[in-house]
């Protein structure tokens, strides 16, 4: 996938099917899903790929345990077996992963036990493992940093986990070699229409170059997440905003709060959410809060009520108690929530279901949904966009497409493993004996990652490399300062850049970092 050979085909093709806003979750998944139906499809990101909330998560493939105990029936079964296709389609990327549920009430276990049944039960045959009902010290051996005092036992069950930027670039990888067209940092800046008030196009400008070009697509796709506002406002200026943001806190830790491969699942917060404590990379991500927020920002924030609502509810169940020092990165996502017609209901109660929308000047918009569903969202939106853009029918195949680098024999101690059947070819990219050794003892990062990255990855600034391409930022944002000028210094050699680039890539990166720090 390179981004000269992309911009090539963007101002060569005259006529595009569609045209897909957004570079993300939903966005990637309905370019996949459009370009393996045999249609010219294009996607233009105003930042990078997954730059926003689908870099941003709990990292869980999963149905949603307490979308089940929202009453949410029709999303878990539907979230269930996308599941089971994510694990089926990229085993190099979605793997098994048991949560515990620990109990302090003779009731708590038989009461979740049963309630993972039926969750088990709603799987069927893309079911991942029976849930099981743990004594005290089967619980201790799982989770061996669990509150002792007064543990009556536990519930063990299984869903699934991944690293939703690796999933992104290896989506749009999938997608570019079925023949779309995908660009990263290219901004929709206006919505064209015809005398008729039909939309017909849109004028995108390239954020390095500043170059304006027109293109033309029987279908413009808005699948720009908390985002989706403004662009339908580009296209209705009076719209009623239909997005509900909700701000996503986590924090990082090391993996010594957890001291096992088992994550911890929180029943019942002092908010009434779950909390996870997840193993992660070789460290813990522990969250997630659930804040509404007004303003929309493409860096979010976390807010100290959050920091600590984590720190005091995690610290409930576990021996060694985490506090704010030992918090080595903190990242903030924001859910599409589709705006609710209830003002007084709670975010954490508001429904994770999509909905596809079409505006009389034929805008079809993504609203709401979830990283484990975002096949299905993909499937509907283009079903939903071939009659508005008078598009001959083709079936989705997405169901049983394999995700680029697909590899069902996955050593998931090996940290170059999310590049699937890639990574050999990456280890000898280049002929430097040191080009596989990382250059930070805490994470792994290596010369030959962030060559691969720059040639096939459309990498193109210090944060896409160090945020998504790796994941150093969100692991241990300190430690990934320590090896800026190295990164840096590898970089400008590949792109050819000069001095001022490395200052100006350097400065731009150390302010970001502080939003990753408390």
């Amino acid at each position: 996938m390179n981004r000269i050979s992309n911009i090539t085909k963007l101002k060569s093709e005259k006529n595009w099917d569609f045209l897909i806003i957004g570079g993300g979750s939903s966005g990637l998944g309905c370019a996949l899903d459009a370009s393996s139906r045999g249609y010219k499809t294009l996607l233009v990101e105003k930042y990078d790929f997954a730059k926003g909330t689908s870099s941003r998560s709990t990292k869980l493939v999963h149905g949603g345990v307490r979308y089940l105990q929202n009453g949410d029936i029709s999303l878990v079964i539907e979230a269930l077996k996308e599941r089971g296709i994510m694990r089926k389609n990229a085993p190099h990327l979605v793997k098994d992963l048991s949560f515990v549920i620990p109990s302090y009430d003779w009731w708590n276990s038989p009461f979740y036990g049963i309630g993972l049944k039926i969750y088990d039960m709603m799987a069927g045959d893309l079911g991942i493992g029976p849930s099981t009902i743990l004594n005290e010290d089967e619980t201790i051996k799982l989770i061996p940093n669990v509150k002792q005092d007064g543990l009556r036992g536990g519930v063990i069950y299984h869903d699934g986990q991944f690293d939703d930027s690796r999933m992104a670039i290896s989506i749009a990888k999938t997608a570019n070699n079925f023949g779309g067209t995908l660009l990263n940092y290219i901004e929709m800046i206006s919505l064209n229409k015809n005398s008729n008030g039909a939309i017909v196009g849109a004028t995108l400008k390239d954020s390095f170059t500043n170059e304006i070009i027109d293109v033309k697509s029987k279908v413009v796709i808005n699948a720009t997440g908390v985002f989706a506002d403004s662009i339908m406002r580009l296209d209705q200026p009076k719209k009623a905003k239909m997005i509900m943001p909700s701000q996503g806190v986590h924090i990082v830790l090391d993996k010594s709060f957890l001291d096992g491969p088992h994550a911890i699942m929180v029943p019942q917060t002092t908010d009434g959410r779950v909390l996870f404590a997840v193993p992660w990379h070789n460290h813990v991500v522990v969250g997630t809060t659930d804040t509404l927020i007004k303003n929309i920002e493409i860096e979010p924030k976390a807010l100290n009520k959050e920091i600590d609502f984590i720190l005091s509810n995690a610290s409930r169940y576990m021996i060694k108690k985490p506090n704010k020092k030992d918090i080595k990165s903190v990242f903030v996502g924001l859910r599409p929530l589709a705006n609710n017609k209830d003002k007084n209901q709670p975010t954490k109660e508001v429904s994770r279901h999509h909905k596809i929308i079409v505006s009389t000047s034929g805008l079809v918009t993504i609203l709401g949904g979830k990283w484990t569903t975002y096949r299905k969202i993909a499937e509907d939106a283009i079903n939903t966009s071939i009659p508005v853009g008078g598009l001959k029918y083709y079936k989705c195949i997405s169901e049983n497409i394999r995700i680029h680098g697909y590899q069902e024999k996955v050593d998931w101690k090996n940290p170059m493993h999310i590049y699937g059947s890639e990574s050999k070819e990456i280890m000898n990219i280049t002929n430097d004996p040191r080009g596989n050794i990382s250059l930070s003892k805490s994470f792994h990062i290596t010369k030959n990652q962030i060559i691969w990255s720059i040639r096939n990855e459309m990498a193109l600034t210090l944060e896409d490399v160090l945020a998504r391409r790796t994941r150093c930022l969100f692991l241990d944002s300190r430690e990934t300062e320590k090896i800026i000028e190295p990164v840096i210094d590898i970089m400008c050699e590949e792109l050819q850049k000069n001095n001022n680039w490395k200052i100006q890539q350097k400065n731009t990166f150390l302010s970001l970092i502080k939003n990753y720090r408390i």
